[in-house]
């Protein structure tokens, strides 16, 4: 007899082996019913889902809902009609819900590129506290000439004005200012 046959269609009695198998082993009914149905539900969750590893997924979840269902083995329940029902819902589900959110993330606005994400957030944050250790270690002086530079934004000419320092120790300052700082910041990386 040809097998592939009678799995298309449904015979009344097509499951009693597995439902009085049931009565005395349960476990060993469930796993006939795995062999004997699994084929035919991957075909049917493969055609909805058009991917053999969420089909896959699919038919696991369905088993593991028979599993569960108190009705599996009685008389006059019809295994492979529920199984076929169930795999085709969730997979129906499943792929409904693949469209709602593909839906819904087309219409939410795209972040544009000049925001900054949460690490590159983190990584400017520990690298403006590494900046601020290297300049805690600098001397009161170079500190002084970095503040006026950078913070308060002044020229040269107005930082030896504002100090009271000729424009040559200005540039002086500042720039053993800047090599102090690169050094203690070359060496904070080296440490990490």
């Amino acid at each position: 007899m040809n097998t592939q046959a009678t799995d298309r269609t449904y015979t009344p009695h097509a499951d009693d082996d597995l439902k009085r198998l049931a009565r005395r082993d349960r476990r060993a009914a469930m796993a006939g019913v795995v062999a004997r149905y699994r084929p035919r539900l991957l075909r049917h969750a493969g055609g909805i889902v058009r991917d053999s590893d969420v089909a896959a997924d699919m038919v696991q979840d369905v088993f593991i809902k028979a599993m569960r269902e108190p009705r599996l083995f009685d008389a006059e329940f019809r295994i492979g009609a529920w199984l076929h029902r169930v795999t085709g819902n969730l997979c129906l589900n499943l792929v409904r819900d693949g469209r709602r959110r593909a839906d819904i993330l087309a219409d939410m606005p795209t972040r544009r590129v000049s925001d900054p994400d949460q690490v590159s957030a983190l990584l400017d944050d520990e690298r403006q506290a590494r900046v601020q250790q290297a300049i805690d270690q600098l001397t009161p002086d170079h500190q002084r000439i970095l503040r006026e530079r950078f913070y308060a934004d002044r020229s040269y000419q107005e930082i030896a004005d504002a100090l009271e320092l000729k424009l040559g120790t200005v540039m002086s300052r500042l720039s053993r200012a800047k090599d102090a700082i690169t050094m203690a910041l070359d060496g904070a990386a080296l440490d990490a």
